[in-house]
């Protein structure tokens, strides 16, 4: 199930002479170098209005990516570093009293930005975990009875270590859904780590980086998705994936209507992003991994992170041979 990302086509044509989306996709990938498929789901799932896991050992790049996105779509960043102590008025915010007038003013919480980076999510407890659900979902804050909107567009990417468990909350299947795709970075081949460390000069690649869209443009793209064609054929093709996941002998926990929803709008959004009005289905194929694999569980689930993860693989890949390809 891998994909080729090279060669995206030249050209997205927007109203009112915005910029096309591949200028967003090519900055982050100048500075993210080697990687350019993660970088492309990356870009889907911002342009598809979801959030992003990324599992990765420290080092390869995360947080650079997270601010990567947030300067080129020219949007505000924050990055919050989850331990034991977090509490979720640090994450969402605070009313707090003000003795000259004598009413409670709202101070909000680093989640009021518009790429929001939850570091080492699972070094947190549940309950400060938790203060994100609604953020995610709704793309709003309910504090003392009181709703606040989060700017448009609202990106959450959330990153954890597969490799250390010492201290760690394990995320809920609840808050597992709640990500559109699961990402692993993994090491740069030689060539693009050579480049990276010559390009440096012991200076940061992000002074350099330019926003070449805006929130509001982005906002304007998300919409767009929804105008991408997805043939009847193409649902049913991917609603068999989505059922093969329920039914599989090998999976205690199937993929969620959540998920078959996340899989549609990551595929119109793949097809946007390549220039097209219509969903291939190759589009679909290649998002059923990062899409589904964080929500399904198996039967005898293996305790290793890595394991886990070529078990899961081998089931999707059962379940897409045996699902038909529409032609």
């Amino acid at each position: 199930m891998t994909r080729q990302t090279e060669g995206v086509p030249e050209a997205v044509t927007f109203p009112s002479g915005e910029p096309p989306l591949q200028d967003l996709f090519r900055s982050v990938g100048a500075v993210i170098r080697g990687k350019d498929d993660v970088v492309h789901d990356a870009v889907v799932t911002l342009l598809a209005g979801g959030h992003l896991l990324i599992e990765d050992i420290p080092g390869v790049g995360k947080t650079t990516l997270a601010r990567a996105l947030a300067q080129a779509m020219g949007g505000t960043f924050r990055r919050i570093q989850f331990t034991s102590d977090l509490l979720p008025a640090d994450i969402v915010g605070v009313n707090v009293f003000e003795p000259s007038t004598r009413e409670f003013l709202f101070r909000p919480g680093p989640v009021f930005c518009h790429v929001l980076l939850a570091d080492e999510i699972n070094r947190t407890t549940p309950r400060t975990q938790s203060a994100l659900l609604q953020a995610m979902e709704e793309h709003q804050v309910t504090l003392d009875g009181i709703t606040h909107a989060l700017p448009d567009p609202f990106l959450v990417i959330a990153t954890q270590n597969p490799l250390e468990h010492h201290g760690t909350y394990p995320l809920p299947e609840s808050q597992m859904d709640r990500f559109l795709m699961r990402l692993s970075m993994g090491y740069p081949d030689r060539t693009a780590e050579k480049e990276m460390i010559l390009s440096r000069n012991g200076t940061d690649p992000l002074v350099d980086l330019k926003p070449v869209l805006s929130p509001a443009s982005l906002a304007s793209a998300r919409r767009r998705v929804e105008q991408v064609r997805l043939d009847d054929g193409l649902l049913d093709y991917l609603l068999e994936i989505v059922a093969g996941t329920r039914h599989h002998p090998k999976l205690a926990l199937g993929a969620s209507p959540r998920a078959a929803l996340a899989l549609s709008r990551a595929a119109r959004a793949t097809a946007l992003l390549e220039s097209r009005t219509f969903v291939l289905p190759d589009d679909i194929k290649g998002l059923v991994e990062p899409v589904l694999a964080h929500r399904l569980v198996p039967h005898d689930a293996v305790a290793d992170p890595t394991a886990r993860r070529d078990q899961v693989r081998a089931i999707l890949q059962d379940v897409l041979e045996a699902t038909s390809v529409p032609l």
